[in-house]
């Protein structure tokens, strides 16, 4: 069998020729096969395939934002405001049609076809009977016309202002995540320099033992002190990559680190005027875009008390070659008007009436949500004041104390651990008020939308 494929000079060599060659095929095609399994495994060099077959997305490089950066980066990105954009877009378009004239209608027919004798079913013999072609229009006034156009006009206000209340949801979101972040970054430092002393004093201590200046449970003491404060450090980074990802939801863009110091905790939301809230609070804004969609609605349905006339027109072609034309106007008549259309006007003034009670109840809400916030924000400035002036004083005092007591010999070394966790914690418990006055200032600052999209009332 293999005579018949082999070459003339295998054929001469018999069987001696033909296991060589047999075995030779079979270890090339063993090797082959190996190079493409270690092919198929292995990566392909990028200078190999200068173009990728398959385009891949690029990744966007984790970057260290300050605040603005933060609240430029999240207005940029959120679909929840391109979304609430898209709606704007989309009641935009329907104003130019809401002035406009309904559609002409085209109408087409048979008029007074014989459907017995001998000219049944038969055109252009019996002069009644005649072809008919005609076109009708559906007359709305002006002044109808140009409250539908004012209707449509609210409605994108009314829009307008959802997609204020995705900008201010997304910056107060976006703020409060990022004041989050900066306070975890500053625990974490606050760690990171309990963990270092630590180590210093827990090499010291080894230092006096060897020296049998110090006992062997103050050994002990040192290291228990330095794997809490090593357990409290990795607490505290985990904190601080959690905030950096919660951050990194809004900014719609990777986080590495946050830059810059918290702004000071002043506003002056609670200083508008209730004319000046109406402007940039968008759950006002919101109220007050119902009421003059309620109002303009009503006024569309008081005017659909006076009916639109049809006018139309035809030709018409009969036997005989007659020609005529017809000219005709189709009136409703509101035989039910005091239950028909007297009725939908009434309940669309009771709906403007709602909206306008709903006004009030939201500018009530919305005037207590900002005093109830400036408060708090006046209340966390006071204690944090108390506690920078009377705590961390006596706490860094009892520091003191602690080791001038060990050195004297008179205290001892847990002693002076208590006073630094002590010290550690005052500084933590005003960091942490710290970061809740800052939270609490920004729901009172993000809750309006910047002067550059104030709305005129």
């Amino acid at each position: 069998m293999y005579s018949v494929i082999a070459s003339p000079a295998c054929r001469t060599g018999g069987l001696r020729l033909r296991a060589p060659a047999l075995l030779l095929a079979l270890a090339f095609a063993l090797a082959l096969g190996c190079a493409h399994a270690a092919y198929a495994q292995a990566p392909l060099a990028q200078d190999a395939f200068p173009q990728a077959a398959v385009p891949q997305a690029a990744v966007p490089l984790a970057a260290s934002l300050t605040l603005e950066a933060a609240l430029q980066s999240a207005a940029q990105r959120s679909t929840a405001i391109q979304a609430a954009q898209a709606s704007v877009d989309a009641s935009a378009e329907s104003v130019a049609s809401a002035g406009q004239l309904p559609n002409p209608r085209l109408s087409a027919g048979i008029d007074a076809l014989p459907i017995n004798g001998d000219q049944a079913f038969t055109i252009g013999q019996n002069i009644l009977t005649m072809r008919r072609v005609g076109i009708e229009q559906e007359w709305v006034s002006p002044h109808k016309r140009a409250l539908q156009s004012d209707l449509a006009g609210k409605v994108v206000e009314r829009e307008q202002s959802g997609y204020l209340a995705q900008v201010a949801g997304v910056r107060e979101r976006t703020a409060t995540a990022w004041l989050t972040a900066a306070y975890a970054k500053r625990a974490v430092t606050l760690r990171a320099a309990q963990l270092e002393q630590m180590k210093h004093e827990l090499a010291a201590t080894e230092a006096l033992y060897r020296g049998a200046k110090a006992a062997g449970a103050d050994v002990a003491q040192a290291k228990l002190a330095f794997a809490q404060a090593s357990d409290d450090l990795l607490k505290a980074r985990q904190t601080y990559q959690a905030a950096l990802i919660g951050l990194s939801r809004w900014t719609a863009m990777p986080v590495a680190d946050v830059t810059g110091e918290p702004p000071a905790p002043e506003s002056t939301v609670a200083t508008l005027s209730a004319e000046q809230l109406r402007t940039v609070e968008p759950a006002l804004i919101a109220a007050a875009a119902e009421i003059h969609v309620a109002d303009a609605d009503s006024a569309v349905a008081a005017s659909r008390r006076s009916p639109n006339w049809t006018w139309n027109a035809s030709y018409l072609q009969g036997g005989n070659n007659s020609r005529f034309v017809s000219v005709g106007v189709s009136i409703p008549l509101p035989v039910h008007r005091s239950s028909v259309e007297d009725r939908d006007a009434s309940g669309k003034a009771n709906l403007a009436t709602k909206a306008r009670l709903n006004y009030a109840d939201t500018q009530r809400q919305v005037e207590a949500d900002i005093q109830t916030l400036a408060t708090a924000l006046d209340n966390g400035r006071e204690r944090l004041a108390g506690l920078q002036g009377a705590l961390m004083p006596a706490a860094d005092a009892r520091v003191d104390l602690a080791l001038a007591a060990y050195r004297a010999g008179t205290g001892s070394l847990a002693s002076t651990f208590a006073a630094r966790r002590a010290q550690l914690d005052a500084q933590l418990q005003i960091l942490d008020l710290q970061r809740d006055v800052s939270l609490t200032w920004a729901q009172l600052e993000y809750q309006v939308v910047p002067p550059a999209l104030a709305v005129n009332p």
